[in-house]
């Protein structure tokens, strides 16, 4: 009976209040960080996306959430941003080339350097291992692995394996999204 009443005023609450979270989005260069937020966005996959230089910012409205979505960019110089975009999100998306098997160890170089900045800790952590649309991606479990996920204790954590080209498990990251923007586990 109880949920029953939770899941009603669950509801009702979604009708008049708007729920407002800021997500951060990390990982190295060419991972497809801001091809994945021009695809939250629009819905649609551009082919010639511009490397992001910084940062980029959107606000994205999806039913009742609107997400500002901070793109930061992934080359060596711009690293050390991180930290400071990451500080205070709903939840951090690492996003993985999962088919550039040459850039793992440097991702996984500068994920652990990140998860180790105190001022980040509890902060809920999405791994996205995009481009599962070319032959040689890794799957979510050899992401796990490489990326050493498992021992990775101070924070929830969850991994996907995504396209951004090809739209594929969009839907999934973005419920996931919204459920931590909601506080919800």
């Amino acid at each position: 009976m109880a949920s029953i009443l939770n899941s009603i005023l669950e509801w009702l609450r979604s009708l008049f209040f708007k729920t407002e979270m800021e997500l951060t989005l990390v990982g190295l260069q060419n991972s497809g960080k801001t091809t994945l937020v021009n695809v939250i966005a629009s819905g649609q996959f551009m082919e010639d996306t511009i490397p992001t230089v910084g940062f980029n910012m959107r606000k994205v409205t999806k039913g009742n959430v609107t997400m500002k979505l901070w793109d930061i960019g992934g080359q060596p110089r711009f690293r050390s941003m991180w930290e400071r975009y990451c500080r205070g999100v709903n939840a951090i998306v690492f996003v993985v080339d999962a088919a550039d098997h040459s850039k793992l160890e440097a991702a996984y170089t500068e994920l652990k350097i990140l998860l180790e900045k105190p001022q980040l800790a509890n902060i809920p952590m999405l791994v996205l291992g995009n481009k599962n649309d070319l032959d040689d991606a890794l799957s979510v479990k050899q992401l796990i692995e490489v990326l050493h996920l498992q021992s990775i204790t101070n924070r929830e954590v969850s991994c996907y394996s995504i396209s951004a080209k090809n739209q594929v498990n969009i839907d999934v990251t973005l419920q996931w999204l919204i459920k931590k923007g909601k506080g919800q586990k």
